[in-house]
């Protein structure tokens, strides 16, 4: 009580100024703890809402991609420029260094191969060392409609759970396997059925026709998923759209480490989703920086 030896009256109390209770930027997630949003204003910028997760856990069931043979040569590059890393926990602890700062999701289904039915996953990490690597998101695959579909959904309702308890969010990330149709009524109806079940955001394909439907009818934030290598100008045009029409980031990986300019291609998204550049200022800048190299 150090205030009872030498006692001062001039104390600032602002008794005429209310205290501000600050809603948090997310939609969908005021009502979370406060480690859960700690977590997610790490991987979302607070000051544009938006998020650029780049995405490097495809070997998780397809081994080497391309781009990805030698993540310390092709990838460690690209990380300043990415807000996020989404990778397992065997290049987490292999590859990056841990004095990244960077915000890390780490992917905790899986399973199955390539060479088998890709929907019949199980939870693969657990809790414990999700929380051992100091993570910022667990990404668990969901199968709308797929054979295993109830599997992968209690998979994601267990992590959301476990998560819960510690504070660690959940994104659910949405398949589409080879007979399901890549259609926004598709879309809104995994997108809902995951954020109903309680994932903190979901990872969902973009959609032409009625991806604004997508991202309006989902209670929670809605990052795009980059999908298979494209040209460069599509797919900056395809990020344009889905921040435009509502998505609250990008999780892009092929269309960045498979292209011909991997540096030039993340620093492009990056002006998109966090500049709102349009697509052909982005390619502009994909060029210069391209050229420079």
């Amino acid at each position: 009580m150090p205030d009872i030896d030498e006692i001062k009256e001039a104390k600032q109390f602002y008794t005429d100024i209310p205290q501000k209770t600050e809603g948090f930027f997310l939609k969908g997630t005021n009502s979370l703890d406060w480690g859960m949003k700690n977590r997610l204003s790490r991987i979302f910028n607070p000051e544009t809402g938006k998020t650029v997760m780049l995405a490097i856990d495809h070997g998780y069931f397809q081994g080497p991609t391309t781009g990805l043979e030698r993540i310390d040569i092709n990838i460690l590059p690209l990380v300043p420029y990415a807000d996020t890393l989404m990778l397992t926990r065997g290049i987490l602890r292999s590859i990056i260094p841990a004095s990244t700062t960077k915000s890390i999701v780490l992917r905790v289904s899986g399973g199955t191969s390539i060479l088998k039915e890709l929907s019949n996953e199980d939870i693969a990490v657990d809790i414990e060392d999700s929380i051992r690597l100091n993570v910022c998101a667990m990404a668990v695959q969901v199968f709308i409609g797929g054979e295993y579909e109830k599997q992968s959904i209690i998979n994601m309702t267990k992590m959301v759970d476990f998560g819960t308890r510690y504070g660690i969010p959940t994104l659910a990330v949405t398949a589409v396997g080879k007979e399901m149709a890549r259609d926004a009524r598709y879309f809104r109806l995994a997108t809902r059925i995951c954020a109903e079940l309680g994932a903190h955001y979901i990872k969902s394909y973009y959609v032409e026709k009625g991806f604004e439907t997508v991202t309006s009818s989902c209670p929670v934030p809605i990052v795009m998923a980059g999908g298979k290598k494209i040209p460069e100008l599509d797919a900056l045009t395809m990020a344009y759209r889905a921040i435009q029409e509502g998505a609250a980031g990008v999780d892009m990986g092929r269309n960045i480490f498979q292209s011909e300019a991997p540096l030039a291609m993340v620093q492009a998204v990056r002006a998109v989703v966090h500049h709102n550049e349009t697509p052909k200022k982005a390619l502009d800048l994909y060029k210069t920086i391209k050229n420079k190299k």
